[in-house]
């Protein structure tokens, strides 16, 4: 019998079953539609936490004092680190509180963040409108401001900001700059924030430390060796009494942050794919045992066939490919019912992206089921006894 022979057989067969085709079917296309939804789930959530942690600057590192308490950083240790680390093109303070703006009778609850000059550069994100802080800002302790662009809108509407007074808890602080709309990253949105001069910041809040230091290496290439070099200065800073403890200043620079981010989110795209591949495996079973179900109805006809000429390769053939047939039909329709579901997806704000390689292995997974939880029935419907299968009522 040739393989088209086999294959017009066995969908005749499947076709005259067209409800139990059907549900038998549904395994696979649970399965096959799982992994893919899943899968792209995963990769979406990878590669939106990747564009945010690149939106956080360009070569960004970072200096953050532990929650132990042994370790401080002041603004001296801004120009320290940008003298003795020449890996590093600018390093700039940073200080957040919330705070309470007021402009006319509107009030609005945000982010302060004292800062320097050069954090246009470390953070990427550029003025729009006015001008940033600049070092005279700094040494003078000036009440001046730069707005971010969600807060410009919630508080000034259209009216443009510039020269506008505003109240920064209580205290006067007029606006020089608008910040460009950048977006959200990392739960933290960056246009929600009022910028003013660190010195300014740290009069308000009542401190003279600072809470990080952001730093920009030259080059990528540069940023481990800056991280090296930064962490060797602290550690003899603020050495570790007790063997084992962690150091007293967390350095970390962004494509480190982005590694351990990407480790994660591929290993929990493994695990969605691995929960969804079980449901593939139980729709082969399930098609192993219509599978053998058919071979029992159909007995008598698989000894009519061997006694006029059939061979043990026909009617293995023929059950194998019925089995094949039901695995790559439901593969194919839980390929594109994955597909809608991760399109749906994005309309509900959960991030997705199909990719071709989910697709090619859920399909082939899907074939490879079929295959090997048909082989079982196939082999059993071949060996029958022609008169055996004869005399079956």
């Amino acid at each position: 019998m040739s393989v088209f022979e086999s294959i017009r057989v066995a969908w005749g067969g499947l076709v005259g079953n067209k409800l139990r085709s059907t549900l038998t079917m549904l395994g696979v296309i649970i399965g096959v539609s799982a992994v893919i939804a899943l899968v792209s789930i995963g990769q979406g959530a990878r590669q939106q936490v990747t564009a945010q942690i690149q939106g956080l600057g360009s070569n960004l590192i970072m200096v953050i004092p532990r929650g132990n308490g042994a370790g401080r950083l002041y603004l001296d240790d801004v120009a320290d680190l940008t003298k003795r680390v020449p890996e590093i093109s600018v390093a700039i303070p940073d200080l957040t509180r919330q705070v309470v703006v007021k402009w006319g009778t509107s009030e609005y609850t945000t982010t302060a963040e004292g800062t320097a000059p050069g954090y246009e550069q470390v953070r990427n994100h550029n003025v729009a409108d006015g001008r940033f802080l600049i070092q005279a800002d700094i040494d003078q302790r000036r009440h001046v401001a730069v707005v971010g662009y969600k807060l410009y809108t919630d508080l000034f509407g259209e009216r443009n900001p510039i020269g506008e007074q505003i109240l920064i808890n209580g205290s006067s602080f007029t606006v020089v700059g608008l910040m460009d709309p950048k977006g959200q990253g990392l739960g933290t949105d960056y246009d929600d924030r009022v910028i003013i001069p660190i010195s300014t910041a740290q009069r308000m809040m009542g401190t003279n430390r600072v809470q990080t230091i952001l730093a920009q290496a030259r080059s990528s290439g540069e940023a481990s060796q800056a991280v090296a070099r930064i962490t060797a200065i602290y550690q003899k800073k603020f050495p570790t009494r007790n063997p084992g403890t962690d150091d007293a200043m967390m350095v970390q620079s962004q494509d480190q942050i982005l590694s351990t981010v990407t480790t994660a989110t591929q290993t929990m795209t493994l695990m969605l794919g691995g929960i969804a591949g079980v449901s593939l495996i139980v729709g082969g079973i399930g098609i192993m045992n219509i599978m053998l179900v058919s071979v029992t109805e159909r007995t008598r006809e698989i000894g009519l066939r061997k006694a006029i000429g059939a061979k043990r390769r026909d009617i293995l053939a023929q059950f194998l490919v019925e089995s094949m047939i039901l695995s790559l039909a439901g593969g194919l329709v839980g390929v594109l019912l994955g597909m809608g579901l991760s399109r749906l997806g994005a309309l509900i704000n959960i991030p997705s992206t199909v990719s071709l390689a989910s697709i090619i292995t859920a399909f082939v997974f899907s074939a490879a089921v079929g295959l090997f939880f048909g082989i079982y029935p196939a082999m059993k419907a071949a060996v029958l006894d022609p008169i055996e299968a004869l005399r079956y009522e």
